[in-house]
């Protein structure tokens, strides 16, 4: 039952406060009426006794405090949930911005999702095949994960995002079953459409779902825009049965719109001006993602956030490693060099990766040949270091040998560039070329049997042109 209320206690910033309100329920969305007939929306996020505060969608600015009308609508935020939403472009509210009208909704839900019982999930497996070597071939993405990419001011993170919409895909009986929601937090409005034209010049829009929250957006509805995303995600997973993937950016930008928030209503500040129930925040959005037993769709989710002058230990990024499965990286120093995308793969991690690859899900040499590429990409480091003080002319043979298999693996493993989309067999081809650059007795990761078999330095290179050029299946 909704509840009218004429004129409001106070008006400070987006916020306004209602006295003696009865039965109203937190996060409870409400409709303001102004003196000239135009109506706002707004959404209850504090209440003290019979006293409520509202956060207005569209600005407090010609609000009065004697003749303005309230209508408390008696239910929270939901969102109108069909099939037709993939395809469309949203605002960070779920209203749609594409010029295409208004979706036939079959179902409206709240935004803030139904928590997953934890004894009805399932164990993620299988993967999701972005083809990016750095990341199919050493942090695999598998189903059911939560994998966020840590990304800094002036990397390229847009373009890897545009990257993985464009080419992520499944392999197998699922592969057709598969789609993408995309959310975009604070984004100026060229990225924004930067966005949106290259979804549609590869053809893959049809296939993606898009929340846009605009830098100049009311930050309400920056806090609301990866619930809606989420919130379309799960309809798509669990009622449709289609495997989804969803991509969100920039997660700092969020955590940003709830630190101002939380200071307009007043709360004790924690770390770097955070609120203290950031952690719980963020986890309410990283939790949704999973697999349903005897479910037949699933959500994954890769957010995206830049971490303030590269500090990995700042709230966001930190909070964000607790509650997820891993961490992609973003290396300056590969960007610098014209590494792109610069994945840094020693500080990168997928905790999932051995339980959705190998025999039966990519191949069976998989997790050898990722073993192996870590340890020799850790040793090129110690090789570097040591060439920093004594140069490289002095370096054994050995070390040379590793810095050479560095340079290489760099340039044409981790930096495959924008344009190029591998299959996992290609990925690990290239491994295993890459592989064959070092000497035999360097393999101390790989069983002697799958030296044998695919150990090959007289066609390296060979084999290295050959999935650069696009023809290294085999």
């Amino acid at each position: 039952m909704s509840v009218q209320l004429l004129g409001l206690n106070e008006i400070q910033g987006s916020l306004v406060a209602l006295d003696h309100v009865k039965n109203v329920s937190n996060e409870e969305m409400v409709e303001i009426e102004l003196a000239n007939g135009t109506s706002r929306v707004g959404r209850v996020v504090e209440i003290e006794g019979e006293k409520a505060v509202i956060q207005v969608f569209q600005g407090t600015d010609g609000l009065s405090k004697t003749n303005t009308k309230t209508k408390l609508l008696g239910h929270p935020m939901t969102l109108g949930l069909s099939h037709e939403i993939l395809g469309r472009t949203f605002n960070g509210i779920g209203d749609p911005i594409d010029g295409l009208g208004e979706i036939y909704a079959d179902k409206f839900e709240d935004v803030n999702g139904k928590p997953l019982n934890p004894v009805s999930r399932q164990y993620p497996r299988n993967y999701i095949q972005t083809g990016i070597s750095a990341i199919d071939g050493l942090n695999t993405l598998i189903r059911g994960q939560k994998l966020p990419i840590f990304s800094g001011s002036g990397l390229p993170h847009d373009q890897l995002a545009i990257q993985i919409v464009r080419q992520a895909k499944l392999t197998g009986e699922d592969a057709s079953n598969f789609c993408i929601v995309f959310g975009a937090m604070g984004v100026k409005n060229d990225v924004a459409d930067m966005f949106r034209r290259s979804f549609e010049e590869t053809g893959v829009m049809d296939n993606v779902c898009m929340f846009v929250n605009l830098s100049d957006d009311p930050i309400i509805e920056r806090i609301l825009t990866p619930r809606c995303a989420l919130t379309a995600a799960e309809y798509l997973a669990y009622e449709q049965g289609m495997n989804v993937l969803v991509i969100l950016t920039d997660m700092t930008s969020y955590c940003e719109a709830v630190r101002e928030f939380s200071s307009s209503k007043g709360e004790i500040p924690s770390r770097k001006g955070y609120p203290g129930y950031l952690y719980s925040d963020l986890a309410s959005l990283y939790e949704r993602a999973g697999i349903i037993k005897g479910g037949k769709g699933s959500v994954t989710q890769i957010p995206i956030l830049t971490m303030p002058n590269d500090d990995i230990t700042h709230p966001v990024p930190d909070l964000t490693g607790y509650i997820t499965e891993g961490q992609i990286v973003l290396d300056r120093d590969l960007y610098m060099n014209g590494i792109n995308p610069p994945i840094g793969v020693l500080a990168s991690l997928s905790r999932l990766m051995k339980d959705g690859i190998g025999e039966g899900y990519t191949r069976k040499d998989h997790q050898d040949v990722s073993n192996q590429l870590f340890a020799s990409y850790a040793k090129v480091q110690d090789a570097r270091s040591l060439a920093s003080v004594i140069g490289e002319d002095e370096l054994s043979d050995i070390d040379k040998k590793y810095m050479e298999f560095g340079r290489k693996f760099e340039q044409y493993f981790v930096g495959q560039g924008n344009s190029a989309n591998r299959s996992m067999q290609e990925t690990l081809n290239l491994g295993w070329a890459l592989l064959s650059t070092l000497p035999e007795a360097a393999l101390d990761r790989l069983d002697p049997e799958l030296i044998k078999q695919n150990y090959d330095p007289d066609h390296a290179e060979r084999t290295i042109q050959l999935v650069l050029s696009g023809e290294g299946e085999a």
